[in-house]
């Protein structure tokens, strides 16, 4: 019957490998992007990085208390555990409310007040085949005495889009394409609203495996080991 001590054991030290994969996937991508200047800007990839090593600290955490039965440890893999739940969990929800409009709004704020770095900018133009955030910017001079929008077709960031809408200006005002390009603020809302529900839909699905891990390492924990002395108090 598996619910006994050896089988919660195997189930828990189960999970903390499937953590210690995800931890070295989130590694590495993140340098594996970052040296093939996929990722230019440290601070993305610094983030990413931290988040694996930190994952991967929490799994080593677990294989250690659950191969020892060690109780001190044991408690604080479920503290950290039940926290890192409780942020997952909730960044999900988040992801999933956050609407387009939203996305436009939000990033159109940091883009245009400068709250992040030219590689960042850099990073999402390359990634998304967009020239910056307006229109308007299009004709500003750029590093190479020419117009940014010029800058970025012969960079080969710009990506011709599939339907050309004539120029016209969507509703929200600054978003269009033209012949050869995009701004960002036509191609990254749309895009950036389809990973977010992706990205809350895995999170939400490993934030039950978060709680899953809780759950048994709490059950594990009050367990007797068959091996030990049958009188210890546990």
């Amino acid at each position: 019957m598996c619910g006994g001590y050896t089988c919660s054991k195997n189930l828990l030290a189960f999970l903390n490998v499937l953590f210690l994969l995800v931890s070295f996937l989130l590694i590495g991508v993140a340098a594996y992007a970052k040296a093939s200047a996929k990722i230019t800007s440290i601070e993305l990839a610094g983030g990413i990085i931290a988040s694996g090593l930190f994952l991967f600290a929490i799994a080593v955490l677990g294989l250690i208390a659950g191969s020892k039965h060690h109780q001190v440890l044991l408690f604080f893999y479920v503290v950290i555990l039940f926290l890192l739940f409780i942020v997952q969990f909730s960044v999900s929800i988040a992801c999933l409310a956050f609407s387009e409009a939203q996305v436009r709004n939000t990033v159109g704020a940091i883009w245009t007040d400068n709250k992040v770095s030219n590689a960042t900018k850099t990073d999402a133009e390359n990634y998304f085949h967009c020239c910056a955030w307006k229109e308007e910017e299009w004709q500003q001079i750029g590093n190479k005495n020419s117009t940014i929008l010029q800058n970025c077709i012969e960079d080969n960031i710009c990506k011709a889009p599939a339907t050309t809408p004539g120029g016209a200006t969507t509703p929200e005002g600054g978003s269009m394409c033209n012949t050869q390009c995009c701004t960002c603020s036509t191609v990254i809302p749309e895009k950036v609203s389809t990973i977010l529900e992706a990205t809350g839909g895995i999170g939400l699905f490993f934030s039950f495996t978060e709680m899953l891990g809780v759950w048994l390492a709490v059950r594990f924990r009050n367990q007797k080991d068959p091996r030990a002395n049958p009188n210890q108090f546990l």
